[in-house]
């Protein structure tokens, strides 16, 4: 029993102590004021002149068979691959997207079951092209050799980071400007920088319609026009 009597005084101690530090911290986060912040977004944006351009192109085929369907489309698509290497496209800028092989519905009546009357074989291949200036070229070439499927062209820039950077700093001072406006009008003063973050961005493409599939005597009009690198940032400050 005398052993015992110690702990009996140290335990109540200890109890008492963490209670007041459960308070005590409490308290004291209390007595600290929130910061006063503002947020606000703002965008950067270069343009430029394109120096790619992406398009799909590609050749649907029919006939009564699936094997008849497809040697049509083979024979066709083989000529237009041959066709973009001598025009100057590397291989590697030449890739398939799409190869499908269905049949043709018909119903002749109401109420009838519908029969297959063929088949379709569609083969489509995306190409990116490096001189913006051969598009209107390649496009006539492609069609000539039989591809009757032309998606949207959509004009690019192959290495956009250095114009993304310029874009930064844009938005950047874009934003600066913004909360020095806000501040002094709200008469507080800007205080240190606490984050920054980049929201989406990128390049905006511009696309342009896609060509019509037939042959022409001259080659396909077509102008790159610009393209817009874009970065959006948001940006907060603390308040003085």
């Amino acid at each position: 029993m005398t052993l015992s009597s110690p702990l009996k005084l140290v335990f109540p101690a200890l109890a008492l102590l963490a209670s007041f530090l459960a308070f005590e911290a409490p308290a004291a986060l209390a007595d600290t004021p929130d910061k006063r912040t503002i947020s606000l977004s703002a965008t950067g944006a270069v343009k430029t002149t394109p120096d790619k351009v992406d398009i799909t192109t590609g050749v649907t085929a029919e006939g009564q068979s699936a094997r008849d369907a497809l040697d049509k489309n083979t024979e066709a698509m083989s000529k237009v691959v041959a066709g973009l290497k001598e025009a100057g496209i590397d291989p590697k800028d030449i890739q398939t997207t799409n190869f499908s092989v269905s049949p043709i519905y018909e119903q002749k009546k109401q109420g009838q079951a519908a029969f297959i009357t063929g088949y379709r074989v569609t083969n489509q291949v995306h190409i990116t092209v490096r001189d913006t200036k051969k598009l209107g070229e390649i496009l006539d070439t492609v069609v000539r050799l039989g591809a009757n499927q032309i998606g949207s062209i959509d004009f690019g820039v192959s290495e956009p980071e250095e114009l993304k950077d310029e874009a930064r700093k844009q938005a950047m001072r874009n934003a600066i400007a913004d909360a020095k406006l806000y501040a002094e009008t709200a008469g507080v003063e800007l205080g240190p920088v606490l984050t920054i973050t980049e929201e989406d961005g990128g390049y905006i493409p511009r696309y342009a319609e896609a060509a019509a599939p037939m042959a022409m005597d001259k080659a396909v009009p077509i102008e790159a026009g610009t393209t817009t690198v874009q970065v959006r940032l948001r940006v907060t400050w603390e308040l003085r």
